[in-house]
């Protein structure tokens, strides 16, 4: 499941509104929404996003949020390690191996010192 499809499980589940009236609602079959939902998709599109955030009819923040969790929720990610370091590109395949060997809280651990690392490099 991708951080994107857990948030909007999440969302129906609070409503209390089934995959088969979302989907109707925003266009889509139950069966597209539920690979969104499960991670077997892709990024939906801008424009899919913007449906999702009208049916939910969330926040200025919320809608920010499910912007954000859709561009991380990418579930086949190719790294290019051409061109950088080796330890670039052992970082990257050390990662590859491994993401499914580890526990949740172990890769929110390394997601929180990865983030904490690249907001020292922006100065924030």
């Amino acid at each position: 499941m991708t951080p994107l499809g857990q948030r909007i499980r999440e969302l129906r589940r609070e409503r209390g509104v089934s995959q088969k009236d979302m989907a109707s609602a925003i266009g889509v079959s139950a069966a597209y929404l539920s690979a969104l939902e499960h991670g077997h998709r892709g990024v939906p599109s801008w424009p899919m996003i913007q449906k999702i955030i009208g049916y939910f009819n969330v926040i200025w923040d919320d809608a920010e949020e499910l912007q954000k969790l859709a561009e991380a929720s990418r579930p086949r990610v190719v790294v290019d390690t051409s061109g950088l370091s080796p330890a670039a590109t052992e970082l990257a395949n050390l990662l590859a191996t491994a993401v499914g060997e580890l526990s949740e809280a172990e890769l929110l651990a390394l997601g929180d010192k990865l983030r904490e690392a690249l907001t020292r490099r922006k100065g924030g």
